[in-house]
This record gives C-alpha cells, structure tokens and sequence, in this order.
C-alpha cells in the first residue's frame, strides 16, 4: 500500500486506486481495530501512542498465519478514532451515561461494549462521518463479538441516542 487512496502496484508499476468498496472495508477494520485498541489499552495501561504504535506495526496487514493477512485499515481514521476517544473521553462517557436507560453507569458496561461507545461516540463528535452509518458499523462489530447476544440491539439504541445528542441535525 503506498499512499491513502491508492492500493498495489499495476503492471505498469503505477499505483492504482483503491475502488469504493476497499475503501469502505478499511474504514470499517479501522474502527474494528481502534474498539480493540481502546479495550487494550484500558485492560494494560497502556498510552495511546504504545497502543497506536503496535496496532499499524503488527495489526494492520499483518499475516497472522500462513496466508493469512489481517484486513488492512484506514490508518488516518483509526488514528483519529484513537486520539479522539482519549481526548473526549470524558464528554463521550457522560453522552453514554445518559444513553443508557438502565441505572447502570460507563463504569459497569463490559469492557469491549465502553470501548466500542468511545469509538463510536468520538467519530460522532470529531468526523463527519454520517450517524446512521457510524451507527451500523459498530453495531456490525457488536454484532462480531457477541453472535448470539442482545448486546447488538443495546448497542444500536445507546448510539442512536448519542448521535442524537451528538449531531442533532443529522436527523
């Protein structure tokens, strides 16, 4: 991969561009990867630049086995879910408080679920991603980690409610 927006080499040696659908298939690794970054990081202590670091040196296309390649990521959104999150963090969680109906708090969500909420919420305050797509793929990762749950539905209802908050005009 060269540059943003371009993928291999051609014959001709000229990178060729990268077609709708692999553009859309690295946004959504990227905000795979930035959910289990902000899981890591929150479960080690690990800093955001640690974190960062080892995500596009041993994530990002990397083969995991024998042919077989991790998904490559939209580098410039994971880093900016990544540093956003952290530097929203706080704004994020109380958006998330008040999405929750039950009288539970950020605190007592499982962790994979919080960091999902602080991907999410922080490409709703700091992109201009539309909602609805923002919210349909981290309900699509919702979905990966838990098959066989109800986290999918509680997901889709926590974010439906924090863009609202978050870009009431989109609606």
């Amino acid at each position: 991969m060269s540059d943003e927006g371009t993928s291999d080499e051609d014959m001709t040696g000229e990178a060729k561009p990268l077609s709708g659908n692999q553009k859309r298939k690295m946004r959504s690794a990227a905000r795979l990867y930035a959910v289990q970054a902000l899981f890591q990081m929150e479960h080690s202590g690990q800093s955001a630049n640690s974190i960062r670091q080892e995500f596009l040196s041993h994530r990002f296309g990397a083969e995991i086995d024998e042919g077989v390649e991790m998904a490559d990521g939209d580098v410039d959104l994971f880093r900016l879910l990544l540093d956003e999150a952290v530097n929203w963090q706080a704004k994020i969680d109380q958006m998330t408080d008040r999405a929750i109906v039950a009288k539970w708090k950020i605190d007592r969500i499982d962790p994979t679920i919080r960091a999902l909420f602080r991907a999410a919420g922080a490409e709703l305050v700091a992109n201009d991603t539309p909602p609805k797509v923002v919210i349909m793929e981290f309900v699509d990762i919702a979905k990966s980690f838990y098959p066989e749950g109800r986290e999918a539905k509680f997901v889709n209802a926590v974010l439906d409610h924090m863009a609202r908050e978050a870009r009431p005009e989109a609606f």
